[in-house]
């Protein structure tokens, strides 16, 4: 799984889940105690989560936002910006050429978001499952993606794209020595 890290290049996406989760939380009239509950999430998390002192998994992010009613752009993204465009970097592999940059949403039932993913080889990302009714679309724009579904391997090539239900375990892997570029779409 993998975390939000302390960092020079996340110091900016840090300061907004930790100041969107207090002020989310108390707009939600929900107590430290009482969004722990609902979200299943440890109290002790969400304190060093709104403090700043917390790696937190994505999928852990998500819980939240769901506890709360909001979508997890809400948790991510800078909550002064006026359009659909985040750039924010939220994940960051072995190497410093992977990393996930959450590049925008826009409206869906609930949400969608378009992320620009890139791994360097021989890394992986490995996902927990999202809830029924979520899906992903990923295309590939450089080398080639291995895409893990419920423990089935597809090969996805540069020009290639794959859509499929993210409420399965699934991760992305690059078996090659060279960099793998994809755009990912969550839709929920």
């Amino acid at each position: 799984m993998s975390n939000i890290l302390h960092s020079q290049d996340r110091a900016n996406v840090l300061a907004h889940v930790s100041g969107n989760l207090r002020r989310l939380r108390n707009a939600a009239g929900l107590s430290q105690i009482a969004l722990a509950e609902a979200s299943g999430i440890s109290r002790r998390m969400i304190i060093a989560v709104e403090a700043g002192d917390a790696n937190i998994s994505l999928s852990s992010l998500d819980k939240l936002a769901a506890a709360m009613g909001v979508g997890f752009v809400d948790l991510v993204s800078d909550p002064d910006r006026t359009s659909s465009d985040i750039n924010e970097l939220t994940w960051r592999g072995k190497s410093s050429y992977s990393e996930g940059i959450l590049l925008g949403t826009a409206p869906a039932t609930r949400e969608a978001q378009m992320w620009s993913w890139s791994l360097e080889g021989g890394d992986r990302y490995d996902a927990e499952p999202d809830p029924q009714g979520w899906h992903e679309m990923i295309f590939v724009t450089r080398g080639v993606l291995t895409l893990v579904l419920s423990g089935v391997e597809k090969d996805y090539p540069t020009g290639t794209f794959a859509i499929y239900s993210s409420a399965q375990a699934y991760s992305y892997s690059n078996r090659s020595s060279e960099i793998v570029q994809f755009i990912r779409n969550v839709i929920s």
